[in-house]
């Protein structure tokens, strides 16, 4: 017999790739990590990992079991999800994870109506980048991701999660009140071609977004600063030093300077926004009401927006 809990570890040092960092993902000590990849390896009488300098690599036979720990942990969330649905009431934590705007937008509100229908659910929200959310339910510190695909999240067939769609979060133009465009009911994104552009760093949820959709526009954005959280973004617009892309959930402030302005033709850039769980437990009646709020809550903002 082998502890899955071992494996999980393993699972979570392939895809970190190095033990410091599979052990801070766990919050536990690298020498935890070893201990428990030895420990492993002692119960398969195998070897799983050769030191290669300071680093470690994962040998044939750790790989090879890696490609049947994504099936063992599915099956173990059927099996925990089948004895939990022999309860009457639902009870107990559900833990959400995602960004910051579909925390406010999806998040919040699902939690909302859980507490409603179900007051023995224990909610929880802990906000993560959309590169780190799946790694949030892959180590298990959370149930339920709700955020948008990047170049750095996992692939809608990755065997280790489930992905549901749940609308498409459109993206408008913000430029400072007063800009010549800000007459224009709607305007292409080429039409800002020539503007200073207000952009997340390179490798954040945002920048990917707004390069790629401008590249499809034909041009490369000319960034004049590297702003990230959406109220400062908006500051700097408002004050003249650029125009950026700004989705429909994210909130700006009545005060400031700016106007929003809908996109028309081709690209119109969306962020799809999705909700991960972990493969196999969506039969878990807690994390299927949470999910079933999420879906619930982006049908009712697809409405709003016209979208459905």
């Amino acid at each position: 017999m082998i502890d899955l809990r071992r494996v999980q570890v393993l699972r979570v040092l392939a895809d970190r790739g190095t033990v410091a960092a599979a052990a801070a993902a766990l919050y536990v000590t690298p020498s935890a990590v070893s201990q428990q990849i030895r420990s492993l390896a002692t119960e398969l009488g195998v070897e799983l990992l050769r030191r290669e300098g300071r680093n470690v690599r994962l040998t044939e036979a750790a790989r090879a079991l890696l490609d049947h720990a994504d099936a063992l942990h599915e099956h173990w969330e059927r099996a925990r999800a089948d004895v939990l649905s022999r309860g009457a009431d639902l009870t107990g934590p559900l833990r959400f994870t995602g960004v910051s705007s579909a925390l406010a937008a999806v998040v919040a509100p699902a939690l909302a109506l859980l507490r409603e229908r179900h007051p023995g659910i224990e909610g929880y929200a802990r906000e993560q980048e959309s590169t780190s959310f799946f790694r949030e339910l892959l180590v298990e510190s959370a149930d339920i991701a709700v955020g948008f695909p990047t170049a750095a999240t996992p692939p809608v067939d990755d065997t280790r999660f489930e992905q549901r769609v749940l609308f498409d979060d459109v993206q408008d133009l913000l430029v400072p009140r007063g800009h010549p465009l800000a007459q224009w009911n709607s305007v292409t994104l080429r039409d800002a071609a020539a503007e200073p552009w207000i952009l997340d760093e390179p490798g954040g949820d945002t920048y990917d977004v707004v390069m790629t959709s401008c590249a499809a526009a034909g041009f490369t954005p000319r960034v004049a600063h590297h702003v990230k959280e959406w109220f400062a973004v908006s500051t700097f617009v408002a004050q003249g030093f650029g125009v950026c892309l700004l989705p429909r959930l994210a909130p700006i402030p009545d005060d400031h300077a700016v106007t929003r302005i809908p996109l028309r033709g081709s690209p119109r850039p969306t962020r799809t926004i999705i909700g991960g769980i972990r493969r196999g437990s969506g039969e878990n009646p807690l994390i299927a009401a949470g999910l079933a709020a999420a879906v619930e809550v982006g049908e009712a903002i697809a409405a709003a927006n016209g979208d459905r």
